[in-house]
């Protein structure tokens, strides 16, 4: 008696899913491989396909036709190299805006069978090390998050010719494509709303002014509150840091001890100010109104709880994904910008 031997399953392969789907293999091929011409009920039926066979696709087979590594690079470039004490990785993960960008992506390049790999470029050493990473072929994009108005990073983006989106405007002329806030009418927000309520004897705390978002807040603000009659608003700089809020916060309040209304161009530098006002005897919003900006975790976490501008980074993060995933899939096509508007969100701050 001899005993039967199993003999091995077949692969389910392209061909199946085409004749389960009712559509060609060049179909099936282009909806595996992310075209987005396909016919959305088309795609709807062949994912359906694909689904009930239960194919997998052959990554390495398909990396080879393709010449994709189905990865993209989420890049943050600061302008310089921090202190063990103050690391970048403390930084992402204590800025409630880099967890929020991640999850945007998330959200789109998961489902699409996306990889996400984050790298640092600090200085031209490690910028060297990145580019000659993608000119080495190791992701197929990039999403870039640059943190200073004077970063090279944009311009060597550009001569790489890989796809690449920008998280925000870039300070300097660039045809590579962006998604933000109107920065400049979220800061018209903040202005309008402490002028309605009758706040005269204003202060801002600003972003670095060294950084777009930082320039372009302070400049909204300051804009609005000339319309308003308003000209003689007190400044202090900021970092963008819990700490650096609550440094500033003692700053104004020495250069204004009696302010009625603040602008403070991130929640997270709310979140260190308002015990500072609190600790200098200034009740929040009876005597002092505080309007922040992000609507982030920290806005929440603020007592009271921060009024504050909206910015929808996870919504924004998620079409930066759709964008670079288009310019990926159709290279050379058009991949226009993206301006999201700004939202006031009211809490018991002002």
């Amino acid at each position: 008696m001899t005993a039967e031997v199993p003999q091995p399953v077949r692969p389910t392969t392209l061909e199946d899913v085409a004749a389960v789907a009712g559509v060609s293999r060049a179909t099936v091929s282009r909806v595996i491989n992310g075209a987005t011409t396909v016919d959305p009920a088309l795609r709807t039926v062949v994912e359906q396909a694909v689904a009930t066979t239960g194919y997998v696709p052959n990554r390495a087979a398909r990396s080879l036709v393709t010449r994709r590594t189905d990865s993209v690079a989420l890049v943050v470039s600061e302008r310089e190299r921090r202190p063990m004490s103050e690391p970048f990785v403390g930084r992402m993960f204590s800025d409630p805006y880099f967890g929020r960008v991640v999850s945007g992506l998330l959200e789109v390049l998961r489902p699409a069978g996306i990889q996400m790999v984050v790298m640092l470029a600090d200085d031209e050493a490690s910028r060297t090390q990145l580019l000659s990473y993608l000119r080495h072929g190791h992701v197929d994009g990039v999403v870039l998050i640059t943190t200073h108005a004077d970063d090279p990073l944009p311009g060597l983006l550009q001569e790489t010719r890989m796809p690449a989106v920008l998280a925000g405007r870039p300070h300097k002329p660039s045809p590579l494509a962006y998604v933000e806030v109107d920065q400049h009418a979220g800061a018209r927000l903040a202005a309008d709303h402490l002028a309605a309520q009758g706040r005269r004897r204003i202060g801002t705390i600003t972003g670095p002014q060294d950084m777009p978002a930082g320039q372009v807040r302070l400049t909204g603000f300051l804009e609005a509150c000339a319309a308003h009659g308003i000209e003689d608003v007190a400044c202090a700089e900021g970092d963008f840091t819990h700490l650096g809020g609550a440094a500033a916060m003692r700053r104004l309040l020495a250069d204004r001890p009696d302010l009625d209304g603040v602008f403070i161009a991130s929640d997270l530098m709310a979140l260190g100010a308002l015990p500072v006002l609190l600790r200098a005897g200034r009740d929040v919003p009876s005597d002092v109104a505080v309007v922040g900006f992000d609507d982030s975790s920290a806005a929440a976490a603020c007592d009271p709880p921060l009024t504050t501008v909206r910015q929808p980074v996870e919504e924004m993060a998620a079409e930066m994904a759709r964008l670079l995933l288009k310019q990926i899939g159709e290279p050379g096509g058009p991949s226009p910008s993206v301006l999201f508007p700004p939202a006031l969100v009211r809490r018991q701050s002002a």
